[in-house]
């Protein structure tokens, strides 16, 4: 016998999401490299800080919501998702106005911050060190030649950071695609609220 079906299912657990363990990191290295490369008392300061708030906020507030509202769900995961790519162009603006090198994605560095799956910020701040070490410049870091064009001379903190926390929101961004694309598939095989409601009326008028 199946069990009948929650008018409110399980919902909640944004703790356990990969989107939003990836986007918190985001923004704890944000945080940190604000405070360390961007003036405190400018407005992009404080534009990147919640941009990166934002995106984490939102992802939590969707997976609360998705109990009684997945149209809610999908619209506050879409804002967080809106918000990374915001604090994206900021970093790719720093890079930018710094004469500094964005990485391309084939980036072997890229690659391997994401094989070293950091947990933390002080995390990345020790592969961003060990980078910045090696002294390589634009020849790839530890992991090999770079297929990007940058200059000979060695990187710099403020490049690999910025690249480092890039590279992290391009996963995030990447994961809440594939959670997007799941919700809007669950939204049209179960429908939300409304629907779950009616065919609980729907059985229990049957069963009368």
């Amino acid at each position: 016998m199946t069990e009948p079906e929650a008018l409110i299912p399980k919902h909640g657990g944004y703790r356990r999401l990969k989107s939003f363990q990836v986007a918190q990191l985001a923004y704890d290295v944000t945080v940190r490299f604000c405070d360390r490369y961007i003036d405190p008392r400018s407005r992009t300061h404080d534009q990147m800080v919640q941009a990166a708030r934002s995106g984490v906020q939102n992802i939590a507030e969707g997976s609360q919501v998705s109990g009684t509202s997945k149209k809610m769900e999908m619209k506050l995961t879409n804002v967080a998702r809106a918000s990374l790519e915001e604090l994206r162009l900021d970093y790719e603006d720093f890079l930018r106005q710094h004469g500094l090198p964005l990485w391309e994605r084939p980036d072997p560095r890229r690659a391997a911050l994401i094989a070293r799956r950091p947990a933390t910020a002080e995390d990345v701040a020790l592969w961003v060190k060990e980078v910045h070490d090696c002294g390589l410049g634009g020849q790839g870091g530890p992991s090999g030649p770079s297929t990007s064009s940058t200059s000979s001379t060695a990187s710099t903190y403020p490049e690999i950071a910025a690249n480092a926390a890039l590279t992290l929101i391009a996963v995030a961004v990447a994961l809440l695609d594939r959670q997007l694309a799941a919700q809007a598939a669950a939204f049209e095989r179960e429908g939300g609220f409304t629907e779950r409601l009616y065919r609980q009326r729907q059985s229990r008028r049957r069963a009368q």
